[in-house]
């Protein structure tokens, strides 16, 4: 029986539509989602979470919260326990942590109130405070610290180029993707491996870096890049990858990515990973609606 006369071109046009309907869900199971066991916390009474980020071996998660009144920018310590510490930098308008060993060395960045037009890195072990800015430049950032006291972050070579290093023993070692706008340093392992990303244009690619040598990590199809975030001893690293309006957190071994899902959020975002296979990171519902996280993701 012959076919009723454009029929072919609706059935064609039909079989599109479904491609396109189903297609973003193939691409997505492409990759898997991990197996992932999550503890939540939320922002101790009169603060909201701004970031979560690195996550230390015995549990403790850094990252900077907001208070609600002042809208002062603070950087906090949660420890396994539950406990919420704040801290200030001195003379500061604003203050990040960004990582920490076991220790209690914690890495971070600060905005001076009396100059806020730089950005100043700072390593804090208990009460003893240390700045870190790089040799000539207005603006450092310090990302993490190991357990070697090795720590990395990221420096303006000037107004339009941002440059990663390390700093070992008092020692800077200058980390660049060749051609690249910004290279951020984001983490480092006590092995020496650093993990960050770099950026051209509006795309972002993430990178492992040892003894000068790049190997690049790019999260398939996502729109914007990829951005890592934290790397542990055994090679694991955490990073986001941006797809589309939010960021999505993932962890990357022996070539393979796995996604972070929390059931019902808008996004899930990796800050950190230690060595025991803990993520640390935060949970999106809305953009102010967010929750603190733990995970063990498999």
């Amino acid at each position: 029986m012959p076919l009723p006369q454009n029929a072919s071109a609706r059935i064609t046009l039909t079989a599109i539509f479904v491609i396109a309907l189903f297609l973003p869900a193939i691409m997505r199971a492409a990759v898997p989602t991990a197996s992932c066991t999550f503890n939540t916390f939320t922002a101790p009474s009169g603060y909201s979470l701004s970031a979560v980020n690195g996550v230390t071996d015995d549990g403790t998660v850094v990252g900077q919260l907001l208070d609600n009144n002042t809208q002062q920018m603070v950087g906090f310590t949660y420890s396994a326990k539950g406990v919420f510490t704040k801290y200030a930098a001195p003379k500061s308008l604003t203050t990040w942590f960004y990582g920490a060993n076991a220790s209690g060395l914690n890495a971070g960045t600060y905005q001076a109130s009396a100059h806020p037009e730089g950005m100043h890195g700072f390593l804090l072990q208990g009460s003893q405070f240390s700045a870190v800015n790089y040799p000539n430049a207005t603006n450092t950032w310090l990302f993490d610290v190991n357990q070697l006291g090795a720590a990395v972050g990221s420096f303006s070579a000037s107004q339009t180029l941002t440059k990663g290093f390390t700093l070992v023993n008092g020692k800077y070692t200058t980390i660049a993707y060749p051609n690249a706008q910004i290279t951020f340093a984001q983490a480092i392992n006590d092995n020496g491996v650093v993990a960050g990303y770099y950026v051209v244009g509006s795309v972002s690619t993430g990178f492992t870096w040892e003894d000068g040598k790049f190997t690049l990590v790019s999260y398939p199809k996502a729109k914007y890049g990829t951005a890592l975030v934290g790397v542990n001893n055994s090679g694991v690293v955490a990073g986001n990858h941006f797809s589309g309006d939010w960021g999505y957190g993932f962890i990357y071994e022996n070539g393979a990515f796995k996604n972070i899902v929390y059931s019902g959020a808008k996004s899930t975002m990796a800050g950190g990973i230690n060595n025991n296979g803990l993520v640390s990171g935060q949970i999106f519902f809305t953009q102010t609606n967010t929750l603190g996280y733990t995970a063990v993701c498999k």
